[in-house]
């Protein structure tokens, strides 16, 4: 047990260090890079698509890999991608090396961060809220101190975002071979799945409430992508990573130029990563006594809620409204919808159904440009966020019908 409290304090750390220092650092580095640099916001926006898009499309490597290497291979290839990325940006001169460290680091991103994770914690956890809120948790504490890194390095160093980008390439290093060697080999991980996997068989036969739904058996995965339930947790997931990577990629923006301050615009993006963390923190207690299902149509309420928020926010009481929405309805979807796949389908291919699962970022990556896009057309930001704010509106309403998916055997 406490090996797997170490794998879980490791994966936590890459977690967070992953989330500090791609999408919440980017948003506010990106400010600074348009300006040196003399691009189009729509260029900028493109290079935030291409993060979100190469982490969506390369959502089966990390799966593939898994399977036939084990995750030890699996998160030094991360690693080792992550940091190509990293000196990308970090010598960025023209738009093409933007465009390439930004497509790298959304490839290692998957390859460090929630799919390995997830995968890890669901083969050594049979009781998973604990272990998941905690996961999900560090990984909003770097939202949180992702803007913070960025202004504390451009107020010490004088080459600002450029040595960021260096420092966040050896943290990087470290903590992916830290972690890399914290994790068991191919055979431990199949054993300790196979004995979680009969705790979970036993608890689900005993007699219990009816608050948690989990299956009893193991969907296949072409079974699991049929059920109309996969496609609504599909839908929500893309609509909060719609909304979490333009908030992030352009929010600052935004703010700034209904008038904001820069310091208040960045403040309102660390608060919304603070509001996220403290959700997540409170969803540990809650994920094994409360069906996600309802965790869910909180999130998506609040997203709701924060995306419109945002739209036309300039004064305190609208931006506080933005980012408690915003960082409740982000940081509590993705905890809910992973825990919802797993208590729906099982834990034996949850590996193939989260992975394809996160390939819908790759369409949700369209965010930043069309918001770009708006931005260079209209001369504002706001009518996107209400654009995407009906488009969760829709995924609430479905959510609040869902079922579990009847019993099927694999």
């Amino acid at each position: 047990m406490m090996r797997a409290w170490g794998l879980l304090a490791g994966l936590s750390l890459v977690n967070f260090l992953i989330n500090a220092s791609t999408f919440n650092a980017l948003g506010v580095v990106l400010p600074d890079m348009v300006r040196e640099l003399h691009w189009s916001w729509t260029e900028a926006g493109l290079g935030f698509t291409i993060l979100g898009a190469a982490c969506g499309c390369s959502a089966l490597l990390p799966a593939i890999l898994i399977r036939r290497f084990g995750v030890r291979v699996t998160l030094l290839a991360g690693t080792a991608v992550m940091v190509c990325g990293f000196l990308c940006l970090a010598r960025a001169q023209g738009i093409a090396s933007y465009f390439a460290g930004t497509a790298l680091c959304g490839v290692g991103y998957q390859m460090m961060a929630l799919i390995p994770g997830t995968h890890v914690l669901a083969a050594i956890f049979q009781r998973r809220g604990v272990p998941f809120g905690l996961y999900f948790t560090a990984g909003a504490l770097g939202g949180v101190a992702g803007p913070w890194m960025v202004w504390a390095v451009g107020a010490q160093l004088h080459q600002g975002w450029r040595q960021f980008w260096m420092l966040q390439l050896f943290a990087s290093l470290l903590l992916g071979l830290l972690c890399a060697a914290m994790v068991g080999g191919r055979d431990w991980l199949a054993r300790i799945g196979a004995h979680t996997d009969a705790q979970v068989a036993e608890a689900v036969a005993q007699p219990r409430g009816p608050r948690v739904h989990r299956t009893a058996v193991d969907w296949s995965v072409r079974d699991a992508l049929r059920t109309p339930q996969f496609a609504i947790l599909l839908a929500a997931y893309f609509g909060h990573l719609l909304v979490g990577v333009t908030v992030a990629s352009l929010s600052v923006a935004h703010l700034t130029q209904r008038g904001v301050a820069m310091t208040v615009a960045l403040s309102m993006l660390s608060l919304e990563a603070l509001v996220q963390t403290a959700g997540r923190a409170g969803a540990t207690v809650l994920g094994d006594v409360v069906d996600p299902k309802h965790l869910l149509i909180a999130a998506l309420a609040a997203l709701v809620i924060g995306s419109a928020a945002l739209s036309v926010a300039s004064d305190t009481p609208m931006m506080l409204v933005y980012a408690v929405g915003s960082g409740l309805g982000f940081g509590l979807t993705g905890l809910a919808v992973t825990m919802l796949l797993l208590n729906y389908f099982g834990r034996r291919n949850n590996l193939e159904i989260f992975s394809r699962t996160a390939l819908v970022g790759a369409l949700s990556a369209l965010g930043p440009t069309l918001g770009g896009q708006v931005r260079d057309s209209t001369g504002a930001f706001g009518p996107t966020f209400q654009i995407y704010a009906v488009v969760i509106g829709v995924v609430l309403v479905a959510v609040v019908l869902m079922r579990p998916p009847a019993p099927r055997a694999a």
